[in-house]
C-alpha cells in the first residue's frame, strides 16, 4: 500500500516537473534552437512556392524569419491548412502561426494574437459575365470560400441570405466560381487582384465593392505563453520602428509589384 502511494506521489511530482518544464515556450524554443512556424504555403504573396526553387516564400514567411532571427534560433516553416491553424497551435505542433490569421472574437477566446502585422480587406469576386456587381446581388446566391477562413465568416455575417460553400484551399474555391459551381468567391483583396490578372484571358472576373470587412491579422500563439507573446510584440514594434516591416511589405506588395499597394495600416495592438 505504501509502495503504491509512493508511486502515485512520485508520478504526480514527475507530471508537475514536466508541466513546469513546458510552461515557458520561449525558453523551450531557445533550448531546442528551433522555431516551428506554421504557414499556409498556398496564399501568394504571403506564402507560396518559389516557381524556380519550390521553396516556400512570401510576406508571412519573412515574418517567420524575423521571429527566428530575433530569438537566435533555426527556423522550420511548416505547411498547415486554413482549418488546422488553431488546432496545430493548441496541440503544440507549431510554435507560432503566421498564416493569414484574421482576428475574430471567437478565435481570441482560443488563442493569443500579437499586434496586427497586416490588415486585409475581404471582398467577393464574380465572373465578369455574371452581371453581379454589388453585395446585394449575392442574396440567395452561392459564394465559395476557404473552409475555416475569415472570408467564410465575413460572407455569413455580411450576406446571411447567401449560401456559403467551402473548400479546403483558395484555388479550389476560385475554380468553383469560375466553373459556375458558385456565383461568387470570397477572399483577401490581394489574392483576388492576382487572380483577376491571371484569369483575364480565360475567364475574366470582377472584384465587387464594397469590402465585406477590414480584417486585422495577427501572429497566433498559445494564451498561456506570456514570455513569447511579449517577445513577439516587442519584435514587431522594433522592426516597425526600424523600417524593416515596411521593407517587407514593399517587397511583396509595394508599387514595384503586381499589387502596386502602399501600406495603409500600422503595426499596433488589435482593438477587438
Amino acid at each position: 500500500m505504501l509502495k503504491t502511494v509512493s508511486s502515485l506521489v512520485a508520478g504526480a511530482c514527475l507530471a508537475l516537473i514536466a508541466i513546469s518544464a513546458s510552461a515557458d515556450q520561449l525558453a523551450d524554443i531557445k533550448s531546442k534552437n528551433l522555431l516551428v512556424c506554421g504557414t499556409l504555403g498556398t496564399a501568394e504573396p504571403f506564402s507560396a512556392p518559389d516557381p524556380k526553387t519550390r521553396e516556400i516564400q512570401g510576406y508571412d514567411v519573412d515574418f517567420c524569419k524575423v521571429m527566428a532571427k530575433s530569438l537566435g534560433v533555426k527556423l522550420e516553416v511548416k505547411m498547415i491548412s486554413v482549418a488546422a491553424r488553431i488546432p496545430e497551435l493548441q496541440q503544440g505542433r507549431v510554435d507560432l502561426v503566421i498564416a493569414n490569421l484574421g482576428w475574430t472574437a471567437e478565435r481570441a477566446e482560443q488563442i493569443a494574437f500579437s499586434h496586427q502585422y497586416f490588415a486585409s480587406e475581404q471582398k467577393i469576386a464574380a465572373r465578369k459575365d455574371s452581371g453581379l456587381t454589388t453585395l446585394k446581388d449575392f442574396v440567395g446566391k452561392r459564394v465559395s470560400a476557404t473552409k475555416g477562413s475569415t472570408s467564410e465568416i465575413a460572407v455569413r455575417k455580411s450576406i446571411p441570405n447567401a449560401t456559403t460553400v467551402t473548400y479546403q484551399d483558395p484555388v479550389s474555391a476560385l475554380l468553383a466560381m469560375q466553373q459556375g459551381k458558385a456565383d461568387g468567391f470570397a477572399a483577401s483583396e490581394l489574392g483576388l487582384v492576382k487572380w483577376r490578372e491571371q484569369s483575364e484571358a480565360t475567364t475574366p472576373i470582377v472584384i465587387v465593392e464594397p469590402s465585406l470587412i477590414l480584417e486585422p491579422w495577427g501572429i497566433g500563439m498559445r494564451k498561456e505563453e506570456a514570455s513569447l507573446i511579449k517577445h513577439v510584440n516587442s519584435t514587431l514594434e522594433s522592426i516597425d520602428k526600424s523600417g524593416e516591416a515596411l521593407q517587407i511589405f514593399n517587397k511583396w506588395m509595394g508599387l514595384n509589384t503586381l499589387y502596386k499597394m502602399q501600406r495603409g495600416f500600422k503595426i499596433e495592438q488589435i482593438k477587438g
